[in-house]
């Protein structure tokens, strides 16, 4: 009789070890799953601000011609608002493509001359994901004298 004791009291010991081991993985599994998603908004963060840098020198580089600066960045032009607009679609591992296939979007809305400074070209650059979720979104100004 006593050796089965000792193997019940063994066996209820393991169960009670796997639970534990079950309750620690299950924690170390959420953890682990947002350390993944932390990271990967990260990365969407970090290359929407080095396409939005990019598109800020394009426009700098062009004087503020938002047809030109479109070319440069590979997108197209339109309106919005009664403002010049240059778009560039980009797909989910951030290589440029059309409207089909996109996930992210970069917009550049060129602004009007100011009054007081007519010589200054002004914008805003948005990089969104086509959800609507907004990753980057900043003003840029530019004199309107081409960069040599």
């Amino acid at each position: 009789m006593n050796q089965r004791s000792r193997s019940t009291l063994f066996l209820i010991e393991q169960l009670i070890v796997i639970a534990v081991f079950a309750i620690c993985s299950a924690a170390c599994v959420r953890i682990l799953a947002s350390a993944y998603l932390t990271a990967r908004e990260s990365k969407d963060v970090v290359n929407a601000i080095l396409i939005a840098e990019s598109g800020a020198e394009s426009y700098k580089a062009t004087a503020g011609d938002i047809g030109k600066t479109a070319d440069i960045l590979g997108g197209v032009t339109g309106t919005a608002g009664g403002a010049g607009e240059a778009v560039v679609y980009y797909d989910k591992q951030w290589k440029i493509c059309g409207i089909d296939s996109a996930y992210y979007v970069f917009r550049l809305v060129g602004g009007k001359p100011d009054a007081r400074t007519p010589s200054l070209s002004s914008g805003e650059i948005f990089v969104e994901k086509l959800t609507g979720e907004s990753l980057v979104s900043f003003k840029v100004a530019v004199n309107g004298q081409p960069a040599t």
